[in-house]
């Protein structure tokens, strides 16, 4: 029995059992050291520390941190954790930790459990062993964990094991960032910073700016032997072939459907050892394509939301092991059918309770959200490019442009209302505003805008950034991808359009402009510089890439390509002028990422060489000489050619496939040979995204066709219609 079949017959569809659980409210946060649990183990010093470096960004002392470190090994030991980890989240794309238990020896023997202040604060993990771009050599080994106070330290259960994992940033030696966090607070305090000078403008009692995010997880689950039978889903999280099968997602049937029993248990189990860990999930449902699923949770600060969706998709792989079960977080790992995304729904939150995306009651407040909501809106056109390379990889270009992902041109979707109000203050006749403009000063969208704001604008599959309500959705983003890439990009661009703002209207105010009517003459100008970015039709359509290309917005369809926009003296003036990255933590990661495109790439092309020789020819193989044989049965009963006219007509169409799949597959292993001895790394990446063009549509074209024409029995690969259907 091949495989294939072995796979089939072992499938496992009875449910794995889920304790049932109390309310959600009486598990979530157990296993994480909240302000609660720290002010129960903390004493009234380190509680106030502790408070204050999270809501201002304070050092906390050593002396202090030996206290809290305490306190925090205190309630951990009380959960049954003997180790803790330094939890950081490195170039890799994964997350990284290093155990270390509380028990140590003292001089005498005397054995102790431990752990201070010191092992809170620092760790120091092998830096040349993760992606650093040329930043670390390989004998420039020393590299830093430090404690990030703003994400509580948590607790991870493996098994009957427990960890306390301490979120931390990781960086070099020398001090430059290694990992996804680091940058991430910069550019959070960059845009508090920007936001908050800003906002003085129509309140001077904020002092702190928050952006938020709500992210949508998008993920298949497929049966775990089922996946385990195909090399390419285990080695490349995608099927670099397959054969589309009768039934896709055209009846449009599976989208908010009923739940499969199994992948429901999944769910369920899932979701309590989250809200465990204080991720606050929501909503789960089947999304379009088959065996195809979605999560969101409620909306957090920033680098909270990262840290869960990044613990999450961990929580996520793991558990699904636990019921026979994978899950596939690659953006497209089927084709023919929807790929996934992980929609980010970003804002903005002041301390005093005013969402910056929200229009307000009154002229003032709406003053204040049209601020907001065009600074927006400009930075987007200002710095399309760099939110391009912000979601470039290798996986989100077999999914950008295609099944209702959006096109890889950077525009933005507000809606018939908004379009409308911004259409309105652009065209006014007089292109100045004075003391006598009532109508302006006295602004009021609610008299533009329906109330129901939150529904009265459809929603734009096709655009990549769209405004929906209270909120901009950034649906670009990869299933697969640090939600941290997309946000520090995002809040970066927005403090540098911010601090532009404040200039050019507090240039108008001294040359002698109300302040009202400073802020709207910047307004005006910002929507007339940034409106070639506003789209609101099909973003599918070929019309569109020519419109986009006559408005000069750029069209960046790869990777290797879409990565140039983060080294160019805009990106670095950019990252640099707002301490986000510097010139070379930029270069640095542009280099990492050509290199996981570079792999990514190799590893599927030798994938698609290794399954074609080894599976799909030898099955093809095998059913020529079947039909060879009937064929010459036939012949020696002395029957007709029109007898077996049709086996011949089989055999010379498997024939010519079998041919051209071995002549592609040496082809393109030629050309990875010659791409290869490519030293510089964007040149290598652009041959290998053009061994891709070239070789593997064509190469799985014929594939798939062999998967309609071979005997089923011979087929070793699961098949589609198995993978997405079986339950």
């Amino acid at each position: 029995m091949s495989l294939r079949f072995n796979a089939i017959s072992n499938i496992n569809n009875t449910e794995t059992a889920v304790p049932a659980s109390a309310k959600i409210t009486g598990i979530f946060g157990t296993n994480v050291f909240t302000l609660k649990t720290a002010r129960e183990y903390l004493s009234d010093e380190a509680y106030k520390s502790l408070i204050t470096s999270i809501r201002g960004g304070k050092k906390i002392d050593r002396n202090v941190a030996n206290q809290i470190a305490n306190g925090i090994r205190a309630w951990a030991e009380s959960k049954g954790v003997t180790h803790y980890t330094h939890w950081f989240q490195p170039l890799t794309g994964t997350t990284a930790e290093k155990h270390d238990s509380f028990f140590t020896l003292k001089g005498d023997g005397t054995a102790i459990e431990e752990f201070d202040g010191a092992a809170l604060i620092q760790q120091e993990p092998d830096a040349s062993s993760f992606p650093s771009g040329g930043l670390r050599a390989t004998f420039e080994a020393r590299g830093y964990t430090a404690w990030d106070p703003s994400s509580p330290a948590f607790i991870i259960e493996i098994g009957q094991g427990k960890t306390l994992c301490i979120p931390t940033i990781f960086v070099a030696y020398t001090g430059e960032s290694l990992d996804y966090k680091a940058p991430l607070l910069k550019a959070i305090e960059a845009l508090n910073k920007s936001a908050v000078e800003v906002c003085h403008y129509f309140d001077k009692n904020v002092t702190k700016v928050t952006p938020t995010l709500g992210w949508e997880q998008e993920y298949f689950v497929i049966d775990e032997a089922l996946a385990t039978a195909r090399p390419d889903l285990i080695q490349c999280g995608r099927t670099v072939f397959g054969a589309a099968p009768a039934k896709g997602q055209q009846l449009e049937d599976h989208y908010f459907g009923s739940i499969p029993e199994r992948v429901y248990a999944f769910m369920r189990d899932f979701e309590q050892e989250s809200y465990k860990l204080g991720i606050p999930l929501r909503t789960r449902h089947n999304e379009v394509a088959p065996a195809q699923f979605e999560c969101a949770p409620i909306f957090e600060e920033v680098n909270i939301a990262v840290d869960h969706n990044t613990l999450l998709m961990d929580v996520m792989t793991r558990v699904a092991k636990r019921h026979k079960l994978v899950v596939l977080l690659h953006e497209k790992p089927f084709a023919g059918i929807n790929g996934s995304g992980k929609h980010n729904n970003w804002s903005m939150a002041t301390d005093t309770g005013v969402n910056l995306l929200a229009p307000g009651k009154t002229p003032k407040t709406n003053l204040m959200f049209l601020t907001f909501f065009v600074n927006t809106i400009k930075a987007v056109h200002d710095y399309a490019d760099i939110m391009r390379a912000a979601i470039a990889s290798a996986p989100n270009d077999h999914r950008l442009g295609a099944n209702e992902a959006p096109p890889a041109i950077i525009s933005v979707f507000v809606g018939q209302y908004l379009a409308k109000v911004l259409s309105d203050i652009e065209t006014r006749v007089s292109t100045k505003f004075d003391e006598q403009d009532e109508a302006i000063l006295k602004l009021d969208l609610h008299r533009s805008i329906p109330e129901l704001l939150l529904d009265n604008t459809d929603r734009n599959r096709t655009s990549p950034f769209a405004f929906t309500g209270n909120k901009f959705e950034f649906r670009a983003v990869g299933s697969s991808a640090n939600c941290a890439i997309s946000m520090t990009v995002l809040n970066t661009i927005m403090a540098d359009t911010l601090k532009k703002f404040k200039a050019d209207v507090d240039a108008l105010i001294e040359k002698g402009d109300k302040k009202e009517i400073a802020i709207m003459q910047v307004i005006q100008r910002y929507i007339v510089e940034s409106k070639n970015v506003l789209f609101e039709g099909d973003g599918y359509s070929d019309e569109w890439h020519k419109e986009a290309e006559r408005r000069g917005l750029p069209n960046l369809k790869t990777t290797p390509v879409a990565l140039d926009a983060l080294v160019t003296e805009k990106a670095k003036k950019l990252f640099e002028n707002n301490g986000v990255y510097t010139h070379v933590e930029l270069e640095a990661r542009h280099e990492i990422e050509l290199e996981k495109y570079i792999k990514k790439v190799q590893i599927e092309a030798r994938v698609m060489g290794d399954l074609a020789i080894n599976h799909i020819i030898p099955a093809a193989i095998s059913y020529q000489n079947e039909l060879l044989t009937n064929i010459n049965g036939l012949k020696s009963a002395g029957l007709a050619e029109s007898a077996y006219k049709s086996q011949l007509n089989i055999l010379k169409e498997v024939s010519e496939h079998i041919q051209v799949i071995h002549d592609k597959v040496n082809a393109m292993v030629e050309a990875r040979k010659v791409a290869n001895n490519i030293e510089h790394s964007r040149e290598k990446a652009i041959a290998y995204e053009s061994i891709k063009s070239t070789y593997f549509d064509e190469i799985r074209y014929h594939v798939d066709k062999l998967e309609h024409l071979v005997d089923d029995e011979k087929w070793t690969l699961p098949k589609y219609r198995e993978m997405l259907f079986l339950r």
